[in-house]
């Protein structure tokens, strides 16, 4: 190793080429593989056509999730397509040997939230999955991206990808957040001020004691959301509470494996005077509660704001009002105030323990708003379990909401949980595209608290006023 400072992203990435190609993409390990339901068939389809078997099935992890329903689980799926890629990810992985989750399975879950707390997303690894979403597990100090469905077949057969070496970012947040201001918060604010496609090219170090102070849950919800502005993936310096929350899970390190583990974890930080292409600085005073207004992530603002005016927004002025146009809303408008028709509060960006505790400490003592649907969908059965457990499920039945089954869910409508057209959603996802949560639905994008807020009052309303 030479002398010369370098950054966490650089340790990682370097301690996993397998080969430099000239001018060209690198050869890459990776140390972990999830697969689900919906990019791996055709990928285990090209491993049968070219007579291919898996290298290393113990590195590959499947879990049901994207199109999975998330009530009557016990029952067969109605959906004939998702029907058939549940099957075909039973029987491709029991015939190569990969641990597969399925439906009514204990560790079933959501894959970005299954994966940490099963203790398979560890610090210094690479870890790849055909899904965007992928960055979350950068959370604990790896390098983790999506991939396209024939990468998954790459990586199944050989263990490595080709990748070339992304430029880097960090990301400054320093000083005290504010009332009711969560990790979601953070990043959507973050997005709002470098737009949804500011860090293209780049890997994104979150940095600052913003994060330092921040949860695991917390850390995931802020990589998770990384591609949402462009990057490749974001991580975050491992350190004590990544440490904390590792110990004692099923697939850590144990014993001397994991003193010695330790021991490597610990050097994954960036170096004093390490270079980095590029690198912003904010201060989170100035981030408060954010809500989305446009379709896509980076049109966001602080809840007590109105939307700006194209010349403010910096953006195309005919792709804006298109924007606003099939989201109903004005320019200046004011958010607070607007009618909600559907809250959803899960996914992989906020389905873990911590963003449903977030969600009862604004429900306990009030009642869901009656013309509003809400969908409450814990990312992983641990986590459905720890809702029981805190009695936050008591909290959530007497208000009048109902707990559903772990999924994917609304996020992405390719499920049966779909926002009707020209309904009005505030989602804890990470995602606010034209169709997103389904054909002509209008998402608004938002904390766990935010959404609480507007299961109760019915319109979009500052959880710092119920808190």
């Amino acid at each position: 190793m030479s002398n010369n400072p370098s950054t966490l992203f650089d340790k990682v990435w370097d301690a996993h080429v397998v080969r430099k190609i000239d001018d060209g993409p690198d050869v890459f390990f990776i140390d972990r593989h999830f697969i689900h339901e919906v990019t791996s068939p055709v990928a285990f389809l090209g491993l049968e056509t070219r007579g291919l078997t898996v290298m290393f099935p113990e590195k590959t992890f499947a879990t049901a999730d994207h199109n999975t329903p998330t009530i009557n689980q016990h029952l067969p799926v109605q959906d004939p397509l998702s029907a058939k890629q549940l099957k075909a990810l039973e029987t491709n992985t029991a015939k190569y040997g990969i641990s597969h989750w399925g439906l009514g399975n204990p560790k079933n879950g959501i894959v970005h939230v299954v994966g940490p707390e099963n203790g398979i997303t560890l610090p210094g690894m690479t870890i790849v999955c055909g899904d965007s979403h992928t960055s979350t597990h950068g959370a604990f100090g790896a390098i983790a991206f999506g991939i396209g469905t024939s990468e998954v077949e790459m990586v199944l057969s050989s263990q490595c990808i080709m990748q070339p070496k992304p430029r880097k970012m960090r990301i400054n947040v320093n000083g005290k957040l504010g009332k009711a201001v969560l990790p979601k918060d953070v990043v959507l604010y973050i997005i709002s001020k470098l737009t949804a496609a500011g860090a293209t090219g780049y890997f994104v170090e979150y940095a600052g004691e913003v994060f330092e102070n921040m949860s695991m849950e917390g850390r995931m919800t802020v990589c998770n959301m990384s591609i949402e502005m462009g990057a490749r993936g974001g991580m975050i310096a491992p350190d004590e509470t990544t440490f904390n929350y590792i110990k004692g899970r099923e697939k850590a390190p144990k014993g001397e494996a994991w003193d010695k583990a330790l021991a490597y974890w610990k050097t994954l930080k960036t170096d004093e005077g390490a270079q980095f292409d590029i690198e912003y600085n904010y201060d989170a005073a100035d981030i408060e509660p954010m809500i989305t207004f446009g379709t896509n992530p980076g049109m966001g603002i602080g809840i007590s704001h109105h939307i700006p005016v194209s010349q403010e927004a910096g953006s195309g002025k005919a792709s804006y009002e298109k924007s606003l146009n099939y989201m109903g809303f004005h320019e200046d408008d004011a958010m607070l105030g607007k009618k909600v028709d559907y809250v959803f509060i899960g996914s992989c960006t906020n389905g873990r323990i911590e963003d449903f505790r977030a969600f009862a400490s604004i429900v306990k003592g009030r009642k869901k708003a009656d013309h509003v649907t809400a969908w409450v969908v814990p990312g992983s059965h641990i986590v459905e379990q720890q809702i029981k457990d805190e009695g936050i499920l008591d909290i959530l039945t007497e208000a009048g909401f109902q707990l559903r089954q772990p999924g994917c869910s609304a996020c992405l409508a390719m499920n049966d949980d779909k926002i009707p057209a020209g309904k009005y959603a505030v989602s804890t996802s990470n995602r606010n595209f034209e169709g997103r949560q389904g054909p002509g639905a209008r998402t608004m994008l938002a904390s766990p608290l935010v959404a609480a807020a507007a299961a109760v009052t019915g319109v979009v309303t500052d959880p710092r006023t119920l808190l």
